[in-house]
């Protein structure tokens, strides 16, 4: 986010400082408000909304810690610089305490004002961001779940039937669980039926993706954290190891957790206690714990991505959930539950999908797995016509021949050393793909002549 759409609120009662920093942070290129009483002031917090308040302690129609008060309740991530020539030791700590996030006193250096705004706005946006990360939490992959509290139904593969034969057997144990596999396989749904067919079920699921909240918030997600125990911490928040209590925490990407933070979660796992941050109080820790990541787990332990004393305490059991592309046979069960939930969704009748659109969802690799079906089928239902999905009514990607697909994919780029006919082959597929199959477009695009094309086409064996 730029200067230009960052807006700070000045509240002082002096004229000559209120020309001053706002042409100051003008100069700057934030967007400056200003006001002379505390009750405008207030007015112009609700109508502007602005990210920071510049606010003065000694206000004609209020008290300046009164007005903070005001700030901090009616809106909590507004950060608050307390500039003030009442400058003392107690005022300091009372505003701190209160929620502001600096105090400095006039005179005040230029240089040192425009750091202390440029760090508070950088509080701001990282606390607005973990509020819209922590909202849409329990929604991630939601659209993914799948109701049912078997796999059986939807998944018909073999290898998606044993591993719901082994979630039979161990779900109902308080074993660990570490599920792997690529992003969009279904790793949230396996934990959700191991959740749903354990012990308990009755009490919450509660989950925490590692690679969504940024680093430095999700020890305060995870512990929870008392009020005061760091700048913004406002009010007591118990964390997500209290709200699993008696039930099962979910922590997704486990292998984007710190090193450190996955030290002091491993302590959690064997002494079954821990500490919220800021506290001297130790809680008791009653949960069942899922973990998964998308990560080989060879390649996370090598790369010290995933601690191998956090793994073998988390792999008492380990559920490999293979791609889509290596198990065909759930595709036709898992279109047809999504053409009947988005049909359910938009008020219409269920499409059939074409012969030669099917053969279409069969023959792609689905890259993004269920996760990329999912949505290719969304897109289909809300552009199907005449209750029909037929191959125009698919996303671009799969409308493309087998050949260009892989190109598309990089599933053409082998691993190691390739030979120059290797080379030249990828390259003749990537400009075809980027040209859509269009052969006169994708000799242009290499500078060849089109029969040059048509030779090294048919040398290579590609075919559209």
């Amino acid at each position: 986010m730029t200067a230009a759409q960052r807006r700070i609120l000045i509240i002082d009662d002096e004229r000559p400082i209120l020309f001053t920093l706002e042409a100051l942070l003008g100069r700057y290129g934030y967007q400056v408000e200003t006001s002379g009483t505390a009750s405008h002031g207030l007015r112009l917090l609700k109508t502007k909304s602005p990210d920071l308040v510049l606010l003065d302690l000694q206000l004609p129609d209020a008290e300046g810690l009164q007005t903070l008060d005001q700030i901090k309740a009616e809106s909590p991530g507004t950060q608050v610089i307390i500039l003030t020539a009442h400058d003392s030791l107690s005022n300091a700590i009372e505003s701190i305490k209160r929620g502001a996030f600096h105090f400095i006193s006039k005179p005040y250096a230029p240089e040192e004002l425009l750091s202390l705004v440029e760090k508070a706005l950088e509080k701001e946006l990282l606390l607005r961001e973990a509020k819209e990360l922590r909202q849409k939490t329990e929604q991630l992959e939601k659209r993914l779940e799948i109701a049912e509290t078997r796999l059986a139904p939807v998944f018909k593969s073999k290898v998606m039937q044993e591993i719901d034969e082994l979630i039979e057997a161990m779900a109902p144990s308080e074993a660990n669980v570490l599920i792997t596999g690529e992003s969009g396989t279904g790793k949230e749904v396996i934990a959700n039926v191991i959740h749903t067919r354990s012990r308990r079920a009755a009490k919450p699921m509660v989950k925490l993706n590692c690679a969504a909240f940024p680093q430095t918030m999700i020890e305060g997600e995870l512990f929870g954290y008392v009020k005061g125990a760091f700048t913004g911490a406002m009010n007591d928040f118990p964390g997500m190891i209290a709200a699993a209590s008696g039930g099962t925490l979910f922590l997704d990407e486990i292998s984007d957790m710190q090193a450190d933070l996955q030290t002091r979660f491993l302590r959690v796992l064997q002494e079954r206690e821990y500490r919220p941050l800021g506290s001297t109080r130790t809680l008791k820790a009653d949960f069942r714990v899922i973990a998964a990541t998308n990560r080989p787990v060879a390649q996370a332990l090598a790369e010290n991505r995933l601690r191998s004393d956090l793994y073998y305490r988390l792999n008492t059991f380990q559920i490999e959930v293979p791609p889509l592309r290596e198990r065909k046979q759930d595709i036709p069960p898992l279109v047809a539950s999504f053409v009947k939930q988005f049909a359910q969704q938009l008020g219409k009748a269920e499409p059939t999908i074409a012969p030669d659109a099917f053969e279409k969802l069969l023959d792609y690799a689905w890259p993004g797995n269920v996760r990329e079906l999912q949505n290719a089928m969304e897109y289909a239902v809300v552009l199907a016509r005449h209750n029909l999905i037929g191959v125009k009514e698919l996303p671009t990607e799969l409308q493309l021949p087998n050949a260009l697909q892989q190109t598309e994919r990089g599933i053409a780029q082998r691993a190691g050393v390739q030979t120059l006919d290797d080379m030249e082959r990828n390259t003749i597929l990537q400009a075809l793909a980027q040209c859509h199959g269009n052969k006169k477009k994708a000799a242009q695009l290499l500078g060849i002549q089109r029969p040059t094309l048509y030779n090294k086409m048919k040398r290579y064996a590609i075919e559209l």
